[in-house]
């Protein structure tokens, strides 16, 4: 056996030069520093800083530009186990091969450093959390350079960084310097959006403007400076107000609604979470809140995740009706259902609605005594329901299960469509945060009305005819019925014409207005934490918020003695929260000259959310260096503005993002809430941020559980196979239950990155991320498979490289025919499947050529040049050492991506088969663009056709050229 022939085995004698995971470390490690001394992956920008000293040199990005981004990431303590590369190296990929493709990509990644578990662990031990974050990011960092990513590290930045901090305290006061036009033009010819606030008192200045309602009588001229700053505040984008907050006393902090799980409860540590009034900063997210719905139709994401930004915006078109109540004021109601007034039997206001502050002395006549909860007047009912509702959540006020609960208020109001008087409860399952905290029930239309009724004896009546023998509530389509009076009928009339109808005679006698109401609620930004964003903004001697001058930026943290957020009691829903910067008495207090002198201000103790730096970050990684403006608008416009390549819409925005679904609503919505009003304030030219969002599955993995329902170390689990077939798991000699979900630390069925670069090497564990399933598709972990990857990788060595010297074993020969084909149509398709992000069918491509070369003695160079170059986007370190031995002294990184010659995907023939009444008889080989009378000609002449016929004359002739003939005898 030759030394050739050997080192093509797959078990050679003495492979000194064997593709192992010893060799593949040196080989990665080689390249990652070629790749940063050379600067391989530096992204040049068309100008400023970045832009290349060689405008025609390599990496001057002469093609289209692309940005690609995954989702910031938090640097968490534990490190990376492996589903968390699933993304960064699909993100690789496509950049890879986009740059490959001529493209000019822009590929970094930086870190979402503030975050709740960095200052737990600061409360722990003592230890300031920027110490625990920067440890955090150093070992998260080594993880992913080892993984051979492609980014620029040039453009890599933490949200904790003091530069990144200005800027992020600089956008909160653009928007708090800006307030909502409804009737302003946009640039894109739509309505509304946000001004400047200096414009908003010029209006007022010049009497242009009327002053909002609550200022009815007055006129600008009129009112003293304290009360200006008043009008104008309440109307900025980013406000302070006493309103309805979720208060977590466990983690001392409020949290906004997409941080409380279905059951009430804080997503981080499972804290009960109440609802009370807090002073706090807040969003106008709700002013947006139409654009960020129909805009959905701009960008191309899931359609899952359009519909749960849809459902959380929660745009609900019907009418405000006003009820009158005898001797209270009256209630304002919002339904989707106004054609069901005739049907409403009571109300329901929540228990902290203000009509409850006062209420009758005595219980009105034909009181039902279940109405009164065993009270003996309104008053002590009231209280005591109002007691017993504070101390829920308001998920747990609203959960499905358990019997529905309230007390009658002894409020009667006035249904405005028939006069009749009807009774007002009061229920916690009505929110005084959502709609106007007050509900009309109908139990002949709503099955948890319905529930209430029949609990508290109150009558039932349908509006819309339900089926015949239907008993309860009845929530489908229908004819309108029992819906008339002396001054208006509805009976007959199907629902739509029935609420066009009552919505005209509601606004016609002044009863309601036809709206459009949003289940979206302002974003409440205030944290009680330390680890985040200081706000930029100090109180004046009247408690009034004032924006700090640019040169005053960044609010750096100060010092404090503890990390800890307190509160009296973490149980307690009235608790009062006690922000650590409040402890820094020196930083609060603070003497500044902001214009008129030096005067002495206060500093907000609160922090901004951990949100915030990541609701702008993709502009950063545009322009990270010195700079005076938050992104160069040519660079916003070159790599972000609508049209700014082929594959871009109107929209604009990030190329490509790739995150995991769970940040459908959070940082989504609030990351597209942002850049509208960075546009809408002229700062960015693209409307949405993100045009193509992808979200990639999870790496799931197996958990083994003992008896005792412990689990134990997965690695060390033994799988035997019993007699009867069945697999069994064992664990020290103990039989253990296997179990199928998320990796994680608890489960003890982490493997780590750092696992799989010592057992295989990066590539190895590279190609198997992308080979184990679609993409968008969970998948299984199985440690034992990864070698069928490293397999490919050795057999593509070999093809290469000889084990035993060293040296190339390929040829400068010219392939055979077969070859050529093979070669052409795996450029092909791997070309269309890269595109496609379905990089499991690429390789499986690959591994078809590599296979194929396998048998072919030599390899011709030009066939192994180009399985390199497509084998390069996703193990790159193996790639480019074979393409340095194969003689080229520079990296692949940019070499073009080979191209499919299309004379060799033609097919010469195809196999047709011959049916006769749908079964095969015969078989030709034809050519592939034979014409369909020839096919039907030669069909028909076969052996196997003339034998199934047996003589019969033939009704017709099914031909689908070139590979089906059915044939269909009389």
């Amino acid at each position: 056996m030759t030394t050739q022939d050997a080192a093509r085995t797959d078990r050679p004698t003495e492979t000194p030069f064997r593709y192992t995971a010893e060799l593949a470390a040196q080989i990665e490690q080689r390249w990652q520093d070629r790749w940063d001394a050379e600067g391989t992956f530096h992204t040049p920008n068309p100008t400023g800083d970045l832009a290349p000293d060689d405008a025609g040199g390599p990496g001057s990005g002469a093609g289209s530009s692309f940005f690609i981004m995954d989702m910031f990431p938090y640097p968490s303590g534990a490190g990376l186990h492996v589903g968390h590369p699933l993304g960064y190296i699909a993100t690789d990929v496509v950049g890879r091969h986009r740059r490959m493709c001529g493209d000019n990509v822009l590929h970094a990644l930086g870190y979402d450093a503030f975050g709740l578990p960095a200052e737990q662990y600061a409360v722990q031990t003592g230890q300031h959390p920027r110490v625990t974050t920067e440890a955090n990011i150093a070992n998260m960092r080594r993880q992913l350079r080892r993984l051979g990513l492609a980014h620029d590290p040039r453009r890599t930045f933490a949200t904790t960084d003091s530069d990144y901090v200005r800027w992020t305290q600089w956008i909160f006061l653009q928007i708090f310097d800006a307030w909502y036009d409804e009737e302003a033009e946009r640039p894109d010819g739509g309505r509304g959006r946000a001004r400047p606030v200096a414009e908003l008192v010029a209006a007022y200045d010049a009497g242009t403007r009327p002053l909002p309602e609550e200022w009815a009588g007055r006129t600008w001229a009129e009112l003293d400076a304290v009360e200006r700053r008043r009008v104008v505040d309440a109307q900025r984008l980013a406000y302070v107000s006493e309103t309805p907050v979720n208060w977590c006393p466990g983690l001392g902090t409020v949290l906004a609604n997409e941080e409380v799980t279905v059951d009430g409860r804080s997503e981080r540590g499972n804290y009960p979470v109440f609802k009370r009034n807090l002073r706090q900063w807040n969003m106008r997210i709700t002013a947006y809140a139409d654009r960020l719905a129909d805009d959905l139709d701009l960008i191309d994401w899931p359609e899952k995740v359009r519909a749960m930004q849809r459902n959380w915006i929660g745009r609900s078109e019907g009418a405000r009706v006003t009820f009158d109540v005898i001797g209270g004021a009256a209630v304002e109601v919002f339904t989707t259902r106004p054609d069901t007034l005739f049907g409403a039997t009571f109300m329901v206001v929540a228990p902290e609605h203000p009509l409850l502050d006062e209420v009758p002395q005595e219980w009105p006549d034909g009181t039902h005594g279940v109405w009164t909860g065993g009270h003996d007047h309104p008053t002590a009912a009231v209280a005591a329901y109002r007691a017993e509702a504070a101390a829920k959540s308001a998920v747990e006020r609203q959960a499905d299960a358990g019997r529905k609960t309230g007390v009658f208020t002894g409020h009667l109001a006035i249904n405005p469509v028939n006069h009749e008087l009807i009774p007002v409860f009061t229920a916690d399952y009505v929110l005084m945060g959502y709609g106007t905290g007050a509900i009309m029930a109908v139990p002949g239309g709503d099955e948890r009305d319905f529930a209430f009724a029949q609990a508290y004896e109150l009558p039932v009546v349908h509006t819309v005819q339900p089926p015949e023998g239907h008993e309860g509530a009845w929530t489908g389509d229908g004819v309108v019925v029992s819906s008339s009076s002396e001054e208006l009928s509805l009976d007959g009339l199907d629902v739509p014409a029935a609420k066009s109808r009552v919505i005209a005679w509601l606004e016609e006698r002044g009863y309601g207005t036809g709206t459009i109401t949003y289940r979206l609620r302002d974003w409440l930004f205030s944290r009680q934490r330390y680890w985040g964003e200081p706000f930029p903004v100090v109180y004046d001697e009247h408690d009034l918020p004032v924006a700090l001058p640019a040169d005053h930026l960044p609010v750096d943290l100060p010092d404090v003695p503890d990390y800890s957020p307190r509160t009296y009691d973490p149980q307690d829903a009235h608790s009062t929260p006690e922000p650590p910067l409040g402890r820094n008495e020196d930083w609060v207090r603070v003497t500044l000259d902001l214009g008129d002198g030096p005067k002495e201000y206060r500093r907000d103790t609160n922090t901004m959310p951990n949100w915030a730096g990541s609701c702008w970050y993709y502009l950063n990684y545009l322009d990270p260096g010195r700079r005076d403006v938050v992104v160069d608008p040519a660079l916003e416009r070159y790599w972000m503005g609508a049209g700014h390549n082929g594959t871009v819409g109107a929209a604009g925005g990030v190329d490509l993002y790739v995150g995991g679904v769970e940040h459908a609503v959070l940082h989504l919505l609030y990351a597209r809430f942002w850049h509208k009003a960075l546009y809408d304030l002229g700062h960015v030219s693209s409307r949405e941020p993100f045009h193509r969002l992808f979200n990639q599955g999870y790496v799931q993995a197996y958990a083994y559980a003992d008896e005792r329902g412990q689990y134990v170390p997965a690695a060390e689990v033994e799988e035997e196979t019993g007699p009867d077939g069945v697999a069994r798991y064992t664990w020290q000699g103990q039989e253990v239950q296997r179990e199928y979900g998320k990796m994680g630390k608890s489960l003890k069925n982490v493997v780590t990155p750092d696992d799989m670069y010592e057992a295989y090497g990066a590539d190895t564990f590279r190609v198997y991320e992308m080979s184990m399933g679609p993409l968008d598709l969970s998948r299984p972990w199985e440690t034992r498979a990864v070698v069928g990857s490293q397999r490919f990788l050795q057999r593509l060595w070999r093809n290469v490289v000889d084990e035993a010297t060293g040296e190339t074993v390929v040829a400068d020969v010219e392939p055979d025919e077969a070859t050529r084909r093979v070669l052409h149509r795996t450029i092909a398709d791997v070309r269309t499947e890269m595109e496609g992000m379905r990089f499991n069918t690429a390789i499986a491509r690959l591994i078809v050529l590599n296979n194929h070369l396998t048998s072919l003695q030599p390899v011709p160079r030009s066939v192994a040049e180009a399985l390199v170059l497509m084998v390069a986007p996703v193990a790159p370190h193996i790639a480019e050492e074979l393409w340095s031995r194969l003689g080229h002294a520079s990296s692949l990184a940019r070499e073009p991506f080979p191209e499919a010659d299309p004379a060799y995907l033609v097919e010469e023939t195809v196999t047709c088969v011959v049916q006769v009444q749908g079964k095969v008889r015969d078989r030709l080989e034809v050519p592939a663009d034979i014409a369909e009378h020839d096919l039907r000609e030669r069909a028909l002449a076969t052996a196997g056709a003339q034998r199934a016929l047996a003589g019969r004359d033939v009704r017709t002739v099914v031909v689908r050229a070139p590979r089906l003939v059915n044939i269909v005898p009389v």
